[in-house]
């Protein structure tokens, strides 16, 4: 049975070796993701999700980052959504976790 939350947060660009966005998961939800993170991470810390933004559903993996977790907003999506960097969105997660 999957783990889903929605929440909102706004998209802020990282720039590493290549430009990416992201939108941090509010700390209530982190808790969640944590309790689960153990039953479903592939290495890393990285937790495979299913996204929804607006229309656009689509598969990725949070990204810890200081304590948090991070969902990358593929370049496709910015565009199906016209979503920019500072703008807020309303993201849906569903966490895959088999009990």
């Amino acid at each position: 049975m999957p783990l889903r939350f929605e929440f909102t947060g706004q998209v802020f660009s990282w720039r590493g070796p290549a430009p990416f966005t992201f939108v941090r998961v509010p700390e209530a939800e982190c808790r969640s993701v944590r309790e689960v993170a153990s039953l479903v991470t592939y290495g890393w810390g990285m937790v495979p999700v299913a996204v929804r933004l607006g229309g656009t559903e689509w598969t990725t993996t949070l990204f810890p980052k200081d304590g948090a977790y991070l969902v990358p907003i593929k370049m496709k999506v910015q565009r199906a959504e016209q979503v920019d960097v500072g703008d807020v969105v309303t993201l849906r997660l569903d966490i895959d976790v088999e009990t």
